[in-house]
């Protein structure tokens, strides 16, 4: 009997200037992942609408600024409006995914049915019904005055079936967007190709939470899928541990976002998808004063008068005089012996034919610092049900798509010696419940 296998996919691209264009890249993602026989694509937390990686909204215990309200505001509408409404934090449900919401009486009348969200979903929609891609996806809701980080399920066949919002914002995220409801913690089945997949997803921090990975388990998910915007080496080792506990395929994906790329258009420090451009100081020769840790933080750098007018040694970032060098094909720096100096800002290699024809030269472009520089190194990975990393991580590579053929009957094989939602969870000892979230576990088939 043959065995029927899904690939999944999942990138690492960073938002783009505006909606328009991140949706535009979903696209041109989405028809790539199809071209090579993908069934679903996870894309990363806060994709649509931005991660706000750096910002503080001028905002300290007791005080809040100007200029910080008019960052929230330029976030906030930035942010996408899928038609949904606040709901206790758990939206309209079912009524949304249906497609129910604008015929509702007003003083008790019947109501014109009227347009909600601002189109969005329906791109997703069609960009789903168009490349055939189930397509799950992070980004930033608002509704109402508030903003919540979500993830919306797109099938291809009968477009948006779920939508979840993130439950407990990490640390200062917190000040700008709410809680969500733990009734979005509902998992959502599909059948692709005769084999049922029972999906939910846990948004970056929430991976922590033991209890909420366990309301997941609980569902009998075979695929749990885990947007992120942690870049740490230590994600990928809970990844691991996810799929392990829980018998499943888990699919991650983070954003890989270089310096080079921030938007340029920026007012008092804020990009135009939310994402931070600390403004900085700079030497004359161009160089930064400051740099930007993985987790946001700012390092200054020191400014020495007497190295601030030299030209920068471009594959090191150094502020001296450039000796005379070459790239090899892994970009490292080869220093020739001649003693010359020059401020060229492309290298030469040297290359050898098979028939060791005279050496030609080929052109390679130094990077700049900022191309090196890594607000977020992306890590995107697939791991299987025994914990195993199968796809990934995608370190450092915001273009490329990974892939993994995945037979979900691996999933009932692991459970041969852990079930961590049935008899290995002690159920008859220990009890159980989320508020609003019906925790029966949904069908193999």
């Amino acid at each position: 009997m043959a065995i029927t296998k899904i690939r999944l996919a999942t990138a690492s691209p960073g938002t783009q200037a505006t909606t328009k264009e991140t949706v535009a890249q979903i696209h041109q993602i989405a028809s790539r992942a199809a071209a090579k026989g993908a069934d679903i694509l996870l894309l990363p937390e806060a994709y649509l609408g931005g991660y706000p990686r750096g910002l503080d909204f001028g905002c300290k215990i007791g005080s809040r600024t100007a200029e910080g309200r008019e960052d929230y505001l330029r976030y906030f509408k930035g942010a996408v409006d899928l038609g949904d409404t606040v709901g206790d934090g758990a939206g309209a449900g079912e009524a949304w995914v249906k497609r129910q919401l604008g015929a509702e009486a007003r003083d008790g009348r019947a109501s014109t049915p009227v347009s909600r969200g601002d189109g969005t979903r329906e791109e997703i929609e069609r960009i789903a019904r168009e490349t055939g891609v189930f397509i799950v996806v992070g980004l930033v809701e608002k509704a109402g005055g508030s903003l919540y980080c979500s993830v919306i399920y797109v099938c291809p066949n009968l477009g948006a079936i779920g939508k979840r919002r993130k439950v407990q914002p990490t640390g200062t995220e917190r000040l700008i967007w709410a809680q969500g409801s733990p009734a979005t913690l509902k998992a959502i089945s599909t059948t692709i190709r005769g084999v049922r997949i029972n999906l939910a997803a846990a948004i970056c921090w929430e991976n922590y939470m033991p209890l909420l990975r366990q309301s997941l388990y609980a569902q009998n998910v075979n695929l749990y899928l885990a947007p992120t915007a942690d870049a740490r080496d230590a994600w990928l080792p809970l990844m691991r541990t996810v799929a392990l506990e829980g018998r499943c395929f888990v699919v991650s994906s983070n954003m890989c976002v270089r310096e080079a790329q921030k938007p340029q258009a920026q007012q008092n420090g804020t990009a135009a998808n939310g994402i931070h451009e600390v403004e900085r100081p700079k030497d004359p020769a161009g160089r930064r004063s400051s740099c930007l840790t993985e987790d946001g933080f700012e390092i200054a750098l020191p400014v020495s008068p007497s190295n601030a007018t030299r030209p920068r040694l471009a594959s090191k970032g150094a502020s001296r005089q450039r000796r005379s060098s070459v790239l090899d094909e892994d970009g490292n720096e080869i220093a020739l012996p001649n003693g010359e100096h020059t401020t060229s800002t492309s290298a030469i290699v040297e290359e050898e034919d098979e028939e060791d024809a005279p050496k030609k030269h080929a052109v390679v472009p130094v990077r700049s610092h900022k191309e090196d520089t890594f607000l977020s190194r992306g890590g995107s990975s697939i791991i299987s049900p025994t914990g195993d990393v199968i796809a990934g991580p995608q370190w450092e590579d915001e273009d490329g798509i990974i892939y993994a053929d995945a037979d979900f009957d691996d999933c009932i094989r692991g459970r041969l010696d852990l079930d961590a939602a049935g008899s290995y969870s002690r159920n008859d000892s220990f009890k159980f419940s989320v508020a609003g979230l019906d925790l029966d576990p949904l069908p193999y088939y």
